[in-house]
């Protein structure tokens, strides 16, 4: 497969140390070569793979200096695209780079579309389509744990799992055709159904085990919605703040303070929150606030997890009761704020109201009580630690579709060899599922949904 060569800068615009254009294709050293002068004239062709070299960029129709830069030169097949491939490293500013890239291009290199780089990694045979989706997944990582699955799937976890469902598959499939096509014993047709049965059981149960990671693999990779709700001046914003660890949102002791939701990432414990402060649920007569109020129920409904927040010090209401049955059956968390204050809350009925949740008492202003917030959100998703180890995490929402697919194709090849259903029809979901499984790794799959995919990675990667 022939591909032109392509550059782009693979380093955040933005003032820094350093930045780096990359090129990658057959031409990418002859092209750096037009512009770049070593110590002694020492050509970049003429390099040993995988060094770096110290010079000097130059525009060629000027003669004029463009830039003092260290080369990389990374001859194929042992790079990321297994094409050569060269980086220039100049001085980080947006100025700097892209005067670089200009030259770059002027040579004749095209501009690298999004995720065009990881595309030929993945085309050219160097990695799986799952593992080039880990390589956006680990640059997008927002905890150490997130970034521990990523890794993990880069390095062909999910990938060794998925190979070894589908040869196992195919392998049946080989055998059952030879059941049919050379039967040799009267009692064939029973060795093939016992041969499909026990198979199909075993990648049921193989697809099944993977899928059990896949709620706290996509809590990873995407995170938790998460709504701050309760009464206006219960200390939301104060929550807020206290996990952001930053006064992102105004606190005062006057009530609707909070006219809209206020959203804001942050990392608990290794659980990524999308944390979303809301405007205090209650009856108003102010327009604005009761807007806010409105956007409130809205969020309500599509959060992952509640964070309830009463008042130590204030008697609970209707309000209160209200907000409790709008969360039954949710993943809540209860908190009863400003323990530093008087008590005038009933706490056996906040019990009682909170039977079916995690409960936690804090007072914000004082810091008390917020380890003890972080601890139940966490140990509320995840009963134990994840770690790099042996477990394989499932978290890409495509993956998860397709293995769910998968398991009903293979469900339906269980149900009809138990219902007698003909050996040819049952080998048909049989082969969807192999195929299904295929799609995950980009052994099956279309073109258009693999332009997709790489479309969404940012340039230069």
């Amino acid at each position: 497969m022939e591909f032109d060569t392509i550059a782009a800068i693979s380093t955040p615009m933005g003032e820094g140390a350093i930045a780096i254009v990359r090129l990658s294709g057959d031409q990418a050293i002859e092209f750096a070569d037009q512009l770049f002068r070593g110590k002694g004239g020492k050509k970049l062709n003429d390099a040993a793979t995988h060094t770096i070299h110290y010079g000097q960029l130059v525009d060629p129709k000027t003669n004029e200096v463009a830039e003092e830069v260290m080369v990389s030169v990374m001859k194929g097949p042992k790079t990321f695209t297994r094409e050569d491939v060269v980086e220039i490293n100049c001085h980080g500013g947006l100025v700097s780079v892209n005067r670089v890239l200009q030259l770059v291009l002027k040579t004749g290199a095209r501009l690298a579309e999004p995720g065009e780089f990881t595309k030929r990694a993945f085309l050219n045979g160097r990695i799986d389509l799952s593992q080039a989706e880990a390589v956006m997944d680990l640059i997008r990582a927002k905890t150490d744990r997130a970034m521990n699955v990523a890794l993990g799937q880069m390095e062909g976890r999910l990938s060794k799992l998925i190979r070894k469902l589908r040869q196992d598959i195919l392998e049946t499939l080989a055998q059952v055709e030879v059941n049919i096509d050379y039967p040799e014993y009267d009692d064939v047709e029973e060795m093939t159904h016992k041969l499909l049965i026990n198979k199909a059981k075993e990648i049921q149960g193989e697809i099944k085990k993977i899928l059990q990671t896949s709620e706290q693999g996509k809590i990873l990779r995407e995170g938790l919605s998460t709504v701050i709700v309760g009464r206006p001046n219960v200390g939301k914003s104060s929550l807020l703040n206290s996990l952001v660890h930053e006064n992102k949102a105004i606190v005062t002791d006057i009530p609707g303070t909070t006219r809209d939701v206020i959203e804001e990432y942050v990392n608990v414990r290794g659980v990524p929150l999308r944390l979303l402060d809301t405007a205090g649920i209650r009856e108003t007569e102010d327009i604005v606030e009761r807007i806010g109020v409105e956007r409130s129920r809205q969020v309500l409904k599509e959060a992952d997890l509640i964070l309830l927040v009463l008042n130590y010090s204030d008697e609970l209401t209707v309000e209160d009761e209200n907000i409790f049955k709008a969360v039954a059956g949710m993943d809540t968390i209860v908190i009863v704020n400003k323990t530093d204050l008087p008590q005038k809350i009933d706490m056996e009925r906040v019990k009682e109201l909170a039977s079916e949740h995690k409960l936690v008492t804090t007072s914000l202003l004082e810091d008390v009580g917020v380890d003890a917030l972080e601890e139940a959100i966490s140990s509320l998703f995840f009963a134990g630690s994840i770690e790099a180890g042996d477990m394989t995490y499932v978290s890409n929402s495509r993956h998860i579709a397709l293995l769910n697919q998968s398991l009903n194709a293979i469900e339906e090849v269980i149900n009809g060899v138990e219902s007698g259903i003909p050996i040819d029809i049952v080998q048909i979901d049989l082969t969807r599922t192999w195929e299904l499984l295929g799609e995950i790794i980009g052994e099956s799959v279309h073109d258009s949904l693999i332009d997709q995919l790489f479309s969404q990675f940012c340039l230069g990667k």
